[in-house]
This record gives structure tokens, C-alpha cells and sequence, in this order.
């Protein structure tokens, strides 16, 4: 994730941050079931949507 998106999304509200880690969640979900199904080929994915998800849990706790 670039500097520009980071900073992006510190400046969102918190509903929209919550809109943001609920679809980002479901994605992690559905990459965890492809990945059991052996239908993932880019396995790094997974891991740059739990940091994501984890960048959203932050801001959110910061903001309020």
C-alpha cells in the first residue's frame, strides 16, 4: 500500500472506514475458502488484505 492511499484513509469518516473493513473482511473470507479449495494462485493477496483490514482496525480506534 502506497504512502497516498494510507494517507487517504486517515482522512475518511468512520462510517465510510466501517463500510471499508466490513467488504475487506469478506474478501479475506472468500480468499480463505478459495485458498482451502486450491483455487488461489497469488497467495500474497491474502496477506495484503489482512494488513489492510488491520490498517482499517487502526484508524478506526484512533479516530474516536
Amino acid at each position: 500500500m502506497k504512502r497516498k492511499e494510507v494517507e487517504e484513509l486517515k482522512r475518511k469518516p468512520p462510517a465510510e472506514l466501517e463500510k471499508l473493513l466490513r467488504e475487506s473482511r469478506e474478501r479475506l473470507r472468500i480468499l480463505r475458502f478459495d485458498l482451502a479449495a486450491g483455487k488461489v494462485k497469488n497467495t500474497r493477496e491474502l496477506q495484503d488484505v489482512r494488513k489492510y483490514v488491520a490498517r482499517i482496525e487502526t484508524f478506526l480506534r484512533t479516530s474516536t
